[in-house]
Formats: structure tokens, C-alpha cells, sequence
């Protein structure tokens, strides 16, 4: 994560306000800072959202192309992650500063959408062994506030709700060639399950003490993070540690459960500000998202 400079004394005081589960800016040890969510805001995008956590902006946008499915997976679409951290997001970003951190991002993302139990990549298939959808979500870190594990996957769940596939019309065969004929209405589309899609959770140990939503500041605090995976029943799917600190056996338990806990309830409050925004896209944009329910 990009770091900032503290001194001792600083750190010191971020850390007896954990412990007396009282953070710099009022927040207990569990809560969250205020989340602002956007849909549908790039043009040519077939699915977009705009996630703002406190000063950290994420913007996803998500497009659909027609592809042949892997060998082994002939009846499943695909789904790649591309993450591009802005030089402008903060100067630890500058030059190549920011790759091994997107890499990071993109691959937990891949894992933690592997289990068909969080999305299944079957409704992306067309034609099995020979059409399928493929979704290319392309992530921007545009501002880094901290803790942009949680504020990606918000972002990306919220994208991929947003995301509208042409329906195909007919499927024909001429020979070894496949003739698709997709919908003329650019309106005739169907719709994502992003019921299981997990949210992330990050969990930073400052001191003795578990916090979420960590700040840049409380990120220099800390040793040891460890991201969860959780889906909106509480199950985690995905697991992963940051920074060079180890975690005691008892901590790792404790952060599993407090994590579920979470998880639950960040997916709960996306799925009411995801149905919030889309009433108002309703009415701004009834040529597009009128037909919704």
C-alpha cells in the first residue's frame, strides 16, 4: 500500500486509539468511513460504477466481447481483472510504482471469483466448446485514501450489477464457422447474478487490536493485514495476507469471525445503495433502465 510519514509519537497516538477503540476520526474498531457509489457513468462501457471510500476513488468499468472458452471449460464464459493504479493517485504510484500492487489486486480478485459458488461463469456461455462471453473489468485507482482492497471489490460488484449483455438472437453453423446474430434493440440485454459475489474485507492488526477500513495513516501503523473474501450469506471464499508480519493462530480465528461479521453487513449495505441508485438511473435514463423492476 502507498505509505505516508509518521513519526513515533504519531504512530503511538494512532495505536492508544485503537486500544481504547476510539480512531482519529471517531470510528470504532469496526466501522466504516462514509461510501459514495455511482452507476453507470461510462458511455461506451457495457456495465460502470464509481466507488468513493473516504479519499480513496475507484472507478470500474466493464465491457463484453464475444470469445472462444478454454479448452477444459467449454461450457464457461471468462472473466479478467486489469488493474491500472493513476500516477496521480499518489506519488508511491509514479513510474512503476504501483504494478506489483495491482497485481495483487487482480489476481486476489481472480481467486476470490474462481468457485462457481460466487459467480458462475456457465451463464456467460453461448455456444458450448465454441461461443462464449468474455467480461474484461478494468479497474482505475484514481485516489488512494487506504484500504483499497475493500473499495475495489465495491466497485467491481457494483460495475457488474450496472453490466447489461446483448441477448443472441440465433445461433447457426455454417460448416466450421458460427454465424451469431445478436439483438438489434442496443436495449435488449439480460442481467448479471451478483447475488454470491463476495465483498472484500480487510482486517489490519494495530497492536493487539482488529480493525477494518483501515486509513493510510493506520495502514503505516500496522504489520499484518489479511483480506477476506465474503459473500452476503457470511461464507469467505478467499483468503490472503499483506504486509511482512505474522498473525498468532488465535488472531487469525478471531479475524475470520469478526471478518464473516462484516461481510455480511458491507454486502447488505451495497445491495440497498445498489437499489437506491438504480431507482434513480430509472429515472434519469428510462430509454435505458426502464424495463427494470
Amino acid at each position: 500500500m502507498a505509505g505516508v510519514l509518521l513519526s513515533e509519537a504519531e504512530k503511538t497516538f494512532i495505536l492508544h486509539g485503537v486500544q481504547n477503540d476510539l480512531r482519529n476520526d471517531g470510528r470504532s474498531k469496526q466501522d466504516y468511513r462514509p461510501i459514495e457509489l455511482e452507476m453507470d457513468i461510462v458511455t461506451h462501457a457495457n456495465g460502470s460504477a464509481r466507488v468513493r471510500l473516504a479519499n480513496t476513488d475507484i472507478l470500474v468499468g466493464v465491457k463484453t466481447e464475444i470469445d472462444v472458452p478454454k479448452s477444459d471449460q467449454p461450457n464457461q464464459g471468462k472473466i479478467e481483472f486489469f488493474v491500472d493504479c493513476s500516477a496521480n493517485a499518489t506519488p508511491e504510484f509514479e513510474g512503476k510504482g504501483g504494478e506489483d500492487l495491482a497485481t495483487e489486486i487482480s489476481n486476489f480478485l481472480r481467486s476470490s471469483f474462481a468457485s462457481p459458488l460466487s459467480f458462475d461463469l456457465k451463464t456467460l456461455c453461448i455456444l458450448k466448446g465454441v461461443q462464449c462471453w468474455i467480461l474484461y473489468v478494468d479497474i482505475l485507482i484514481l485516489e488512494c485514501g487506504g484500504n483499497l482492497f475493500d473499495a475495489v471489490s465495491l466497485a467491481v460488484k457494483a460495475a457488474l450489477h450496472n453490466t447489461m449483455v446483448p441477448n443472441v438472437e440465433t445461433v447457426a453453423m455454417d460448416g466450421g464457422n458460427v454465424d451469431l446474430q445478436l439483438s438489434g434493440d442496443p436495449y435488449d440485454c439480460w442481467r448479471l447474478d451478483i447475488t454470491n459475489i463476495p465483498c472484500l474485507v480487510t482486517l489490519t492488526k494495530i497492536g493487539e487490536h482488529l480493525i477494518v477500513d483501515p486509513t493510510a495513516e493506520e495502514e503505516e501503523c500496522s504489520m499484518a493485514s489479511l483480506v477476506l473474501a465474503v459473500t452476503e450469506n457470511g461464507r469467505i471464499n478467499s483468503i490472503c495476507k499483506t504486509s511482512v508480519g505474522s498473525l498468532h493462530p488465535q488472531t487469525l480465528s478471531d479475524a475470520l469471525k469478526v471478518g464473516a461479521e462484516v461481510g455480511v453487513g458491507l454486502n447488505k449495505a451495497l445491495k440497498e445503495a445498489l437499489a437506491r441508485e438504480e431507482k434513480r438511473l430509472q429515472a434519469d435514463k428510462p430509454e435505458r433502465f426502464g424495463f427494470l423492476k
